[in-house]
């Protein structure tokens, strides 16, 4: 008995120093992260003349809101934000009404064909399409040039559908036959029984879709040339590479910033929002992920 005990405080203790072991891990990664976002956000609030010292490491030096005005002021970066957040908004909307729709009946096992479309998704996951014969076929579709090509093409992804499938699968069968009794048909249970139910894979999903939408870059360097369609991540690589002609305005206007300070004001307004939704869903994030990674 008292071989047991002792045995038991061991494991407690082998248990509490994992634990502090892990958690100061995840606190010096955690650190590490954020050390260059820290230094990027002190170099948009320094002056010029401290950031062409080299004086600026995880504290603004000489604080000053000179580069944020200068790109608040710019028209075109407000609109490239507006275009980014307007397909992120629609595209994670109907992306999560179309991977619901699609996952919901593929959970079940009265469909027959269930598994040879499961298998049809998992291929698209292993092979991607040649890039030639995809960019032909999205021009030849009209996608060129064309907002809608920040939205068609991610609006189901592969991965999601098997995470809200595996879901689905999990969920309480005697809701849905209770539901069904009562004289709601599969689209009604779907979306007045389950999604209701289902808030933590949904808020999962869609930031996964948000994130996404909002950082695309490759579709729109292939398919918009024109300007003035940029989304917020394409405005932002021309603007970085503008640098010397930045630095030129910036020396003929005698201001308190530099090209690099801009620079770093913009990516900073790039990634802000994704960070700033981040902790409002972390709850359902942490749920939804492991709900949904269960079973197969």
């Amino acid at each position: 008995m008292v071989g047991m005990k002792t045995g038991k405080r061991k494991a407690a203790l082998g248990d509490r120093v994992f634990g502090l072991v892990i958690m100061t891990a995840l606190c010096i990664i955690a650190v590490v992260a954020l050390v260059p976002l820290l230094s990027v956000l002190s170099l948009s609030f320094s002056s010029k003349n401290a950031v062409n010292m080299n004086a600026v490491t995880l504290l603004p030096v000489e604080f000053t809101l000179a580069s944020w005005k200068c790109i608040f002021a710019r028209s075109d970066m407000w609109r490239s934000a507006g275009i980014t957040l307007a397909s992120t908004a629609v595209g994670t909307v109907l992306a999560l009404l179309i991977t619901a729709t699609m996952a919901y009946p593929l959970s079940k096992k009265e469909f027959k064909l269930s598994h040879i479309i499961m298998v049809g998704v998992i291929i698209t996951m292993i092979f991607k399409a040649p890039i030639v014969p995809y960019f032909i076929t999205m021009r030849a579709i009209g996608l060129y040039n064309n907002p809608l090509v920040l939205v068609l093409p991610h609006i189901l992804s592969a991965y999601n559908l098997a995470v809200m499938r595996t879901f689905f699968m999990q969920f309480s069968k005697e809701i849905e036959e209770s539901a069904m009794i009562d004289g709601c048909g599969p689209f009604r249970t779907l979306f007045k029984i389950v999604l209701p139910s289902s808030k933590a894979i949904i808020a999962t999903i869609g930031l996964f879709y948000g994130v996404v939408f909002w950082n695309q870059y490759q579709h729109p360097l292939y398919f918009i040339q024109d300007t003035r369609l940029y989304p917020l991540q394409m405005k932002v690589r021309q603007f970085i590479n503008e640098g010397t002609e930045l630095q030129t305005l910036a020396v003929k206007a005698n201001v308190n910033y530099t090209d690099r300070s801009l620079k770093a004001a913009i990516v900073v307004f790039a990634i802000l929002p994704i960070i700033a939704i981040y902790p409002f869903i972390q709850k359902y994030f942490e749920k939804g992920a492991m709900l949904g990674s269960v079973k197969g």
